[in-house]
């Protein structure tokens, strides 16, 4: 008995060592018309093995590719797809950039900067005032969870002039949440009694 690191190794693990050795056999044969029949054999199990494949554009064309490279480029065989070639596979796949964005302040993120923006363009009205109050309410959470202790209201006020460049106000009558945390945990409290309550009836039924 040999133990699978004995064994080859599998180009492609997830269709087995028996689809290999199909394919393996399949590159071996010399005549055309036998080899056409094995292939198109292999390339219809392929595909019941991996049936989430058929989700994807041109699976069939994923499929000879993946043939291909189980045979080691080394099959000889009229194909509906462009054979890919080992130097093709070898390339490494573009770099993607990482976007970076400078803030003025980090913890507040670049939602709260893009609310900001919105804000601005709005008309001056009430709806202008609602949102700047949710956004200022935001901010406070956002330092708060950042630095685990309290804030003046004040500070939280000079950062959203800075950020709207004193193009944003709040109504004058108002006032920042006074303890963020405090709303947190009993809105959370409030929840858990919600459902003890709910589970008590549901006992009450049965």
């Amino acid at each position: 008995m040999k133990y699978n690191t004995e064994r080859e190794k599998l180009i492609i693990p997830e269709y087995g060592r028996h689809v290999q050795k199909m394919v393996a056999h399949a590159t071996s044969i010399e005549d055309s018309k036998e080899k056409k029949k094995c292939v198109e054999a292999i390339i219809s199990f392929m595909g019941q093995l991996n049936p989430h494949l058929r989700d994807i554009p041109d699976y069939k064309h994923k499929l000879w590719d993946h043939l291909f490279i189980m045979s080691r480029f080394e099959l000889e065989i009229d194909s509906p797809f462009e054979k890919p070639s080992p130097k093709k596979l070898a390339e490494k796949p573009d770099h993607i950039k990482y976007p970076k964005s400078n803030f003025t302040f980090s913890y507040y993120g670049k939602h709260i900067e893009t609310m900001i923006e919105t804000a601005i363009q709005m008309k001056e009205g009430d709806d202008k005032f609602v949102l700047t109050g949710m956004i200022l309410n935001h901010m406070k959470k956002c330092y708060l969870t950042w630095s685990k202790s309290s804030v003046d209201d004040k500070t939280i006020f000079k950062h959203l002039d800075k950020l709207s460049a004193g193009k944003l106000n709040a109504h004058e009558e108002f006032e920042i949440i006074n303890d963020v945390k405090a709303t947190r945990k009993t809105t959370s409290k409030n929840n858990r009694n919600k459902r003890n309550n709910n589970n008590k009836n549901k006992k009450k039924r049965y």
